[in-house]
């Protein structure tokens, strides 16, 4: 899911010949003789770039994709998540910013071509790299292989979305010109031609044999040997440091003839949360594309890219928000999740405003082909609402009967939350203390087995924090009989680079002096759900204690004055959490660690004319003052220890 500039990736059509007979027919096909694309029958070469709607706010499609219009570029790339649509199995939601076909729709309308990758698999930085999480019900599934099991859902879920497809092929009167199949398959362990076949037989039944099919991969030999098979034109990712002449010698080894294309060229790179914001600077990633440009190659420009010891895919023209609980991870000798912003110093930042690097992009482009007439859009207006004052409303094990309707699991030992059937989000786990722990005693967990950080109470005081590759031990004393909880998060399966299935919660026994406990009571927390349905703003005030640490909610309302433009919401001197704005879930904030300090505020979430609902959930420690500051614009750099204070 590292992609490139907008580069395309194309498939090699099974149909070529017939569709050469009738050059009136709309066609997009493969030329081996002159190693290029033919539209129509004319050669063709696109310059696209990533955009990923389920990371953009509906109300805001339009507007950036005109943007990407307008620089130049002739396509966009196009990622569908299937976990984003397939909630459960069987329960497909395609409304509202879940709406892939009104999506596809608009890039039609605007004049752009478009470039799909559905997977199965995506990686993308997304939780699980797209996968739904209920695969993870079967234990023992071996996800991206030909296992029974996992062929079964992807052929059940394919044949949802590509009948909605299928008439949006170019070839059809569409916009559609290729699809991807599966994602950088060569850097996964499995190697199993056997699934990459099936997916080929897959795509071809249900979206004809016209469609140009492709794979993406990195410019290592090994990978390109496991990511490709015939059948699926073979296609490239890398980034501006490249030698772009060698980058693309490594696609002419596995495609000796055909187009040349990067379909994830990095036009910026990835956040972490704990490590410094990173950038890419705009005259290096102009000079990468006009180098490709000149070989004549197809290139689609991605936001992300990934620091492997090989160059490899990043990608986003747009990058966007990991809003709620979307944002994937790494894993890479340790655990890494990626931040809630997707800004990845993209040529149109988080909030969909133009940079210098877009600007320095589309001189790029100007060169090869003309611009559209008319001027670039204008950055979306901001708004500095300033300071919001919240209350406590309550701590969060006082609510567990709001949270968790339904009442708790008992269980002699702990569950996942794939046991739970709990996708992303929290679960209390609640035991009481055995004996008497007079001298302290070590609270602990085998290693990972805390997935992926473990809020501490005791007595329902807040204790400390257990942490995935992270701290794993705390000392306790306490009484026989003492309440014991753990408040469990999921900051976001793996998206890219492990073998292993990503499962959440509590994976082993917690143990006091190595002797395990038992007799749980599990709380699998539907946060989302009350937020949605109004609480705690509807619902009577709670008497809170006073205390300022441990996981408790916050409240608090604004207005805006006459408008609702998006604005950038600060949390100075709060630790780590999430935010809801009128039932919407903004995402993880994560002061104490960063670089990210502002989350992203659509100003389609916001209310004019009444107030607008702030709900907080801290899950370590609130300021003296609990107050929110929200700025007009973000603050992406600041890691703690590595910098002065920000300023307000």
């Amino acid at each position: 899911a590292r992609m490139a500039l907008p580069a395309l990736a194309l498939l090699l059509a099974a149909g070529l010949l017939h569709t050469q007979a009738s050059p009136s027919a709309r066609s997009f096909q493969l030329d081996y003789e002159h190693n290029c694309f033919r539209k129509d029958g004319a050669p063709f070469r696109y310059i696209s770039g990533s955009i990923h709607y389920a990371r953009v706010p509906r109300p805001a499609w339009r507007d950036r994709l005109l943007k990407m219009y307008m620089s130049g570029l002739s396509a966009v790339q196009v990622y569908v998540p299937w976990n984003y649509h397939e909630t459960l199995p069987g329960v497909y939601d395609f409304t509202g910013n879940r709406d892939v076909e009104a999506f596809l729709d608009l890039t039609a309308e605007l004049g752009l071509l478009v470039i799909l990758r559905p997977g199965p698999y995506i990686c993308a930085e997304w939780e699980m790299g797209g996968l739904p999480a209920w695969l993870l019900w079967k234990p023992d599934i071996i996800l991206r292989t030909s296992d029974p099991a996992f062929l079964a859902a992807v052929d059940s879920w394919l044949h949802i979305l590509l009948p909605k497809i299928k008439p949006r092929l170019y070839q059809h009167g569409g916009n559609i010109i290729s699809v991807q199949v599966e994602n950088e398959y060569g850097s996964y362990y499995a190697c199993d031609h056997g699934y990459l076949r099936h997916l080929l037989g897959s795509f071809r039944t249900l979206l004809g044999s016209e469609v140009l099919l492709f794979t993406t991969d990195s410019t290592r030999a090994e990978e390109l040997r496991c990511g490709t098979l015939q059948g699926l034109y073979a296609t490239v990712d890398f980034g501006p440091g490249s030698n772009v002449t060698e980058a693309f010698g490594a696609q002419r080894r596995v495609e000796p003839k055909g187009p040349l294309v990067n379909s994830e060229y990095y036009t910026g790179w990835l956040d972490y949360w704990g490590e410094a914001h990173a950038s890419t600077s705009a005259a290096w990633v102009a000079r990468g594309l006009e180098d490709m440009l000149q070989l004549g190659a197809s290139i689609n420009m991605q936001v992300v890219s990934w620091q492997r010891a090989q160059p490899a895919a990043g990608y986003m023209f747009h990058g966007g928000t990991n809003f709620a609980y979307w944002s994937g991870a790494d894993y890479k000798d340790q655990y890494k999740p990626v931040t809630t912003s997707y800004d990845y110093d993209a040529p149109l930042s988080e909030a969909g405003d133009p940079t210098e690097k877009l600007f320095a992009i589309r001189t790029v482009i100007s060169k090869f082909q003309p611009l559209p007439a008319g001027p670039m859009p204008p950055a979306t207006p901001k708004y500095a609402y300033g300071w919001v004052a919240l209350r406590k409303y309550a701590e969060l094990l006082d609510v567990l009967d709001v949270l968790c309707p339904s009442g708790p699991i008992r269980s002699q030992f702990p569950l996942t939350f794939e046991a739970l059937k709990q996708a992303h989000g929290f679960v209390v786990y609640h035991t009481q203390l055995p004996w008497d722990v007079l001298d302290p005693a070590t609270l602990g967990a085998p290693p990972h087995s805390i997935c992926d950080r473990g809020y501490v109470m005791l007595q329902k005081e807040y204790r400390g924090t257990l942490e995935r590759d992270g701290q794993t031990t705390l000392n306790v004393t306490g009484r026989a009989g003492d309440t014991l909880d753990m408040l469990l998060e999921n900051m976001g399966r793996i998206s890219f680079g492990a073998n292993t299935s990503d499962f959440k919660g509590l994976l082993g026994n917690l143990s006091l002096n190595s002797r395990p406990l038992s007799n749980w009571l599990i709380y699998p927390l539907a946060i989302d759900t009350a937020v949605q349905q109004g609480w705690p703003h509807t619902a009577l005030p709670e008497s809170s204690s006073g205390g300022r640490v441990g996981p408790a909610f916050y409240t608090g309302t604004f207005e805006t004055p006459g408008i609702a433009w998006d604005t950038f919401v600060k949390f100075p001197g709060w630790s780590k959490g999430l935010l809801w704005i009128n039932g919407f879930n903004l995402g993880r904030y994560w002061t104490r660690r960063g670089p990210q300090q502002t989350l992203f505020v659509p100003g389609s979430v916001l209310h004019v004319g009444r107030p607008n609902n702030i709900t907080v959930l801290e899950l370590e420690g609130a300021p003296p003052t609990p107050l929110l500051l929200f700025l007009d614009r973000p603050l992406y750099n600041r890691t703690l220890g590595r910098s002065t204070p920000a300023t307000e």
